[in-house]
């Protein structure tokens, strides 16, 4: 079997390329591996083995489809994690966006339809249903996207569901909970806290802190989207939560606490243009469609997390010097007792 994955040198389509080549998943122990990805600033090449006998890396862009008429041909199945994925970088640049993550997503899908792919997996997020104060979503509720990010998400699933429509192309949709684990860019919020106490920075918090957010290890997210690629059916969105939902002050005071260090290392920024107050994902379809479940505990997925960060500084290093994203328009407000 041969499979296409897009954005695999990225944080989560890097770890879901290891697990296949690792033979961790039922029924795809032996496939080959195909990662297509631009690198940009948030893929690494590192974040994949120099070389193995069953991967194949090819530098190109989702948007390019001359690239993509020679790639697609010959592989079995498509799993499409590549996209912008960051909020404020969304907000000072949208068109990026929409051109990588829908006419990126379009361009792909054609090229799969052409090729007669088998199956199909299109990764998506919890952000494009916006934010909700009680309950959890379902994958019935409408897409309330609130950031250029988030829209741009949503028009993606548009057109992967006018895909399955149209050209009864095979494919699923997977939307995830707040991704966290090894080998995330520094830009996202977990790795963000930690590598700024390990360099003794301060951590900064949007706003009060109260925005909540639910949180998945990445190796769970994969071993999901591996169950969907195996056996969700076609046309059909499969929500993947995590079980654990918590503030952005919470997380920061875990982290401190892996740190050692106390609230003093805190500063709080303006609240971002947009802020989504809460993220809760209803994960029950998958869970009873395809047995999935969330295996790693939160705790102990965020101290592996910081362990790895703090024994790997050659890997993330190079990067504290880029513009940092979560202090665009910063205005320093009164501290708020932890």
């Amino acid at each position: 079997m041969r499979i296409l994955v897009t954005g695999g040198a990225g944080f989560i389509g890097s770890h879901f390329a290891r697990c296949l080549l690792d033979g961790r998943y039922a029924g795809l122990e032996n496939c080959h591996v195909t990662v297509v990805d631009k690198l940009t600033y948030a893929s690494n090449r590192d974040n994949l083995p120099p070389a193995h006998p069953r991967l194949s890396m090819i530098v190109g862009d989702v948007c390019d489809s001359r690239l993509l008429s020679e790639v697609v041909p010959g592989h079995d199945a498509v799993v499409h994690f590549a996209a912008e994925s960051h909020v404020d970088r969304s907000v000072d640049d949208p068109a990026r966006f929409f051109e990588t993550n829908v006419i990126g997503t379009q361009r792909l899908l054609d090229q799969c339809v052409r090729a007669a792919v088998g199956r199909v997996v299109h990764v998506s997020t919890d952000e494009v249903y916006g934010s909700i104060p009680t309950g959890s979503w379902t994958e019935e509720c409408p897409l309330e996207a609130n950031s250029p990010y988030a829209a741009s998400k949503a028009a993606s699933d548009c057109v992967a569901r006018a895909y399955w429509r149209t050209y009864r192309l095979d494919l699923s949709i997977t939307r995830c909970a707040n991704n966290y684990g090894p080998f995330q860019h520094i830009e996202k919020v977990v790795p963000r806290f930690v590598t700024s106490l390990l360099t003794g920075r301060e951590i900064t918090l949007h706003g009060d802190g109260s925005a909540i957010r639910e949180w998945l290890h990445v190796d769970d997210h994969c071993r999901a989207v591996a169950l969907v690629l195996g056996k969700g059916r076609a046309g059909e969105v499969y929500n993947i939560g995590g079980d654990t939902e918590m503030t952005n002050r919470s997380l920061a005071q875990a982290i401190l606490a892996l740190h050692g260090s106390g609230w003093d290392r805190v500063r709080y920024v303006a609240d971002r243009k947009v802020q989504d107050r809460r993220y809760s994902l209803d994960y029950r379809k998958i869970q009873n469609e395809l047995g999935f479940a969330p295996q790693i505990p939160f705790s102990e997925g965020l101290a592996d997390t910081f362990r790895w960060y703090r024994e790997n500084p050659a890997w993330w290093a190079g990067t504290l010097d880029e513009v940092d994203p979560f202090c665009l328009d910063e205005v320093v407000m009164e501290p708020v007792a932890g």
